[in-house]
């Protein structure tokens, strides 16, 4: 049964470490990480991500514009495009390693010491990467509080709210780092039967005749 249970949340920390890195690299790209609705012009609503700013106008439809320049940008916009770069390499990354390490995987089935530093590893790098993906966001969504509250700008300023990116980044980073969770404890969980079939056999096989060559010895 724990074998059960092992196989199970090496699956599901996967999975959902792979859900959790597909939407943070939509949530990198994605223009809508904060929204503005202007109350003069109701058919002209704005958006703002990290590389562009787009005007959604009914009779136009969407037009967007990359920012110009990289150092004119706030500060929480600079820091969220390496953060996001950080948690969409790191999320690859433990993809790649803590594939390597599962119990499926025919690959390394004698050496259950490194499958399971592959799965630590793989879990850590998902925490990371869960980490860079939450910072970002959330960072952007305080500075938009703040500059939602001000109130030295008049009441008549447009205030920009929170856009649907910063819910889907914030999802992103629960998922990788419950999907790391997960991994990290069916990597200490009890481990998987060693290998069989015509491995195991060939495995018996050898040990038998390697007592034999003592014993005539």
């Amino acid at each position: 049964m724990a074998l059960v249970f092992r196989a199970v949340a090496q699956f599901a920390g996967i999975s959902l470490s792979l859900l959790g890195w597909v939407l943070s690299c939509l949530t990198n790209y994605l223009p809508q990480w904060k929204n503005l609705n202007l109350d003069l012009n109701e058919l002209e609503n704005w958006t703002m991500g990290l590389w562009q700013a787009c005007v959604i106008q009914e009779e136009v439809g969407r037009q967007c514009k990359a920012f110009d320049s990289f150092l004119a940008l706030p500060a929480e916009l600079r820091i969220s495009r390496i953060l996001r770069f950080l948690s969409n390499g790191l999320g690859l990354l433990g993809l790649l390693v803590s594939g390597s390490g599962l119990d499926c995987l025919r690959t390394g089935e004698t050496r259950r010491g490194l499958k399971k530093g592959l799965l630590i590893l793989g879990g850590i790098l998902f925490w990371s990467a869960g980490l860079s993906a939450l910072a970002p966001v959330s960072w952007v969504a305080y500075k938009t509080v703040q500059e939602f509250w001000d109130e030295t700008v008049p009441e008549i300023v447009p205030r920009w709210e929170f856009g649907e990116a910063l819910f889907l980044g914030w999802f992103a980073g629960l998922f990788l780092l419950v999907g790391g969770c997960l991994l990290n404890w069916a990597a200490c969980s009890t481990q998987a039967a060693p290998a069989s079939g015509h491995q195991a056999a060939a495995e018996t096989r050898y040990h038998r005749q390697h007592r034999e060559m003592h014993k005539a010895i």
